[in-house]
């Protein structure tokens, strides 16, 4: 008995000289997480405040009709430079929409493969191999669309040029497959076998299943794929700044070189600019551009996604 209430009394002290001294790991686990999550906060509102800063500095000089109106761009005219970024967002749109019709058809019907036709045995071989193809450095597509599918394109589109969009829109394509395939292979395996089993039951083939039940109930995370995809095609840099050239002319002929907003902004920071310049300041006029354009994109996205999972 007295063994009992010494064991009994042990632990009473051990609660109460823990409610004493709290565990140190307990006090510092919050406050560490709370200083991860400001950092992330403080360095993206730095990003937006240095955009709008030197993009005001911009439109001080440059009026804002003009650089959103204009078609034409002549940065570095030594007489009459022109800032007019239309050509930048036609070949930015033209692009992206190229890589689009690549990724979007092949990525979701390798992802409807993956989810209710491959066996766990090629899923576990796939899908491996579609993360190395998505690991591959953006400068090696670049060459790829420069020095094999620009030279394969010509023997099929004779007047293609040297540079143009064509050829770097299908390899952005390519490059984003992995990233549609996979996100959009895991929203159809999330959705419950119960409702594959209820349409199989109902007398369903496995393809009207697929279309009728898995792909309606999935929609939200498979827009989501492709939504995340185009803001990383918009994103892209060295594939076109290699592959679609410098040309800053408004054109919709993708068999000629186009230059998208990212390029631009290579191009001006490789020194063709001086600092304090207004073709120096006009790199933060297309940086805060771009990031306007892939906020809208994502905004809508979410609201998309939350309209098709509300409806289903």
């Amino acid at each position: 008995m007295d063994k009992h209430i010494s064991v009994r009394e042990q632990i009473q002290q051990n609660i109460a000289r823990r409610k004493k001294r709290p565990f140190k790991l307990e006090k510092v686990a919050p406050v560490s997480l709370f200083i991860a999550a400001l950092i992330s906060v403080l360095t993206t509102v730095g990003i937006v405040l240095s955009l709008v800063f030197d993009a005001a500095m911009f439109f001080k000089q440059v009026p804002f009709w003009e650089f959103f109106g204009s078609t034409n761009l002549s940065p570095l005219s030594h007489t009459d430079p022109k800032f007019g970024i239309l050509p930048l967002i036609n070949g930015t749109i033209i692009t992206s929409l190229i890589a689009m019709c690549v990724a979007i058809p092949i990525g979701l019907t390798s992802a409807i493969y993956l989810s209710e036709y491959a066996s766990a045995r090629v899923r576990k071989i796939v899908k491996p191999l579609m993360e190395v193809v998505a690991g591959i450095p953006t400068i090696v597509y670049g060459f790829f669309a420069y020095s094999f599918v620009t030279p394969l394109l010509t023997h099929i589109i004779p007047s293609l040029g040297a540079k143009n969009a064509l050829s770097p829109g299908i390899v952005m394509g390519i490059m984003i497959i992995p990233l549609v395939t996979s996100l959009s292979e895991d929203a159809m395996s999330s959705v419950p076998n119960s409702m594959r089993e209820g349409a199989l039951a109902l007398g369903s083939t496995k393809l009207e299943m697929t279309f009728k039940v898995i792909i309606p109930a999935a929609l939200s995370g498979i827009i989501a794929s492709f939504v995340l995809a185009v803001s990383r095609a918009i994103g892209e840099t060295m594939i076109v700044t290699i592959a679609s050239g410098s040309s800053k002319n408004f054109t919709f002929d993708i068999t000629q070189s186009m230059q998208t907003m990212t390029a631009y902004i290579v191009e001006f920071t490789s020194g063709d600019a001086g600092s304090g310049t207004i073709g120096y300041y006009s790199l933060y006029a297309v940086g805060l551009t771009l990031f306007v354009f892939t906020l809208i994109m994502n905004l809508v996205a979410g609201y998309i996604s939350r309209k098709f999972r509300e409806g289903y």
